[in-house]
């Protein structure tokens, strides 16, 4: 199967990205807990810091953050994305720069931002070393030495060898009903895989169906944690679900000397 475009995948779901979580609001206060406690281990310091979450979505990360007071500018590969989030912000009462770019070329000042974080698994749309690289790379210009990079990324463990088809489905309630969200895999070589996003939404008697179609890589966490060393950074640490209270493994690491 042809890959498939990120950011046409990103701008189509954006209306529909809530959907994604049981409870979204709920899901951005915990997410931002999560993160800003894992921050502060590494960055106990003067308030308020400056946050880039470079592939912000709709939000869900940058907003948490915002809520404990850090100054957050976001970025994503999708322009409606990105313009949802500011309006997002704006609903719950924070401040939130948003604009669209392509982490693998931001678009900052070097040394811009006392952390920088890329969460939800976006690593997974580059599919080669040299992507991530670049990504990565630019990440490491523009945190501040002293900084933290933060990670979050999907543990596929046997996914990929046993070539998993599907995830489970998602209910989410809606003003409308339930809402299922499920993922349907077909694999490639090199652990990339393309993916249809299903969502059924209630019609009646009946149900419509949304797909929008993506392409992904099962990087193994290992492999990330080694790409971001050769980028240029150190003290690199996998903080487990349990350990991280957030929903994805977390990497974080510190700029090296």
């Amino acid at each position: 199967m042809a890959s498939h475009s990120a950011q046409d995948f990103y701008d189509q779901l954006a209306e529909d990205y809530h959907l994604i979580y049981a409870d979204w609001s709920l899901s951005v206060s915990r997410q931002g807990n999560a993160l800003n406690a894992l921050v502060r281990r590494y960055l106990d310091g003067a308030e308020p810091l400056d946050v880039l979450d470079c592939s912000c979505g709709i939000g869900t990360q940058a907003i948490g953050l915002a809520e404990h007071g850090h100054r957050i500018v976001g970025s994503d590969l999708s322009p409606a994305a990105a313009v949802r989030a500011v309006a997002e912000a704006q609903r719950r009462g924070v401040a939130l720069a948003a604009l669209a770019a392509d982490m693998r070329r931001l678009p900052f000042a070097d040394a811009s931002f006392d952390v920088v974080l890329s969460a939800d698994n976006s690593l997974a749309h580059l599919l080669t070393e040299d992507d991530v690289r670049r990504a990565v790379g630019g990440m490491r210009r523009v945190v501040r030495d002293g900084g933290l990079l933060m990670l979050s990324a999907k543990d596929y463990g046997d996914a990929r060898q046993a070539r998993r088809q599907s995830t489970v489905p998602q209910v989410t309630d809606s003003n409308a009903g339930q809402v299922v969200t499920f993922q349907l895999w077909h694999w490639q070589d090199d652990g990339v895989y393309d993916f249809d996003h299903l969502q059924l939404l209630p019609d009646g008697d009946t149900w419509q169906v949304r797909v929008r179609r993506a392409t992904s890589r099962a990087w193994a966490l290992e492999q990330l944690a080694e790409l971001v060393r050769e980028c240029g950074f150190g003290n690199v640490t996998w903080h487990g679900v349990e350990e991280a209270h957030f929903f994805q493994p977390v990497l974080t690491a510190r700029p090296a000397a």
